[in-house]
């Protein structure tokens, strides 16, 4: 048998909102809530788990999501339209731009919860990287 990850937890404030802002901008459903968990899946079978926990034990994670460009298109449309900070780097000093890493495109965005996303439409690689 091959290993792949199967799920993750993610910590929050509130499970739900967390849980449906990212599958609102991903296009994705946040199913029912299981236990203390709201889960997200996705298309390769990973699932998301939302938690809540307390907000000062809350440490900001970085998750990062490989779609299609008709769905970074979908997104990016849904990310604009809900007013959200976008981010061409992970550092966020390029606020209001997208990069163009490996001949993709790619943003990054923050959680509710304060966890750093990020949509990329190439896989990085050994390509160089253009800034």
């Amino acid at each position: 048998m091959s290993v792949e990850l199967n799920h993750t937890i993610v910590h929050a404030r509130d499970n739900r909102e967390s849980a449906e802002f990212l599958a609102r901008i991903l296009g994705l459903e946040a199913g029912p809530e299981w236990g203390p968990f709201v889960p997200v899946g996705t298309s390769n079978g990973v699932t998301l788990d939302f938690a809540t926990i307390p907000a000062e034990s809350i440490v900001m994670q970085h998750y990062a999501f490989l779609i299609s460009e008709e769905e970074f298109d979908a997104a990016f449309a849904r990310i604009r339209e809900a007013g959200i900070t976008y981010y061409a780097d992970p550092h966020r000093k390029q606020p209001g731009e997208i990069n163009r890493h490996y001949g993709g495109r790619g943003l990054y965005f923050m959680d509710p919860a304060g966890h750093a996303m990020e949509i990329i439409t190439r896989p990085y690689g050994d390509q160089p990287v253009q800034v």
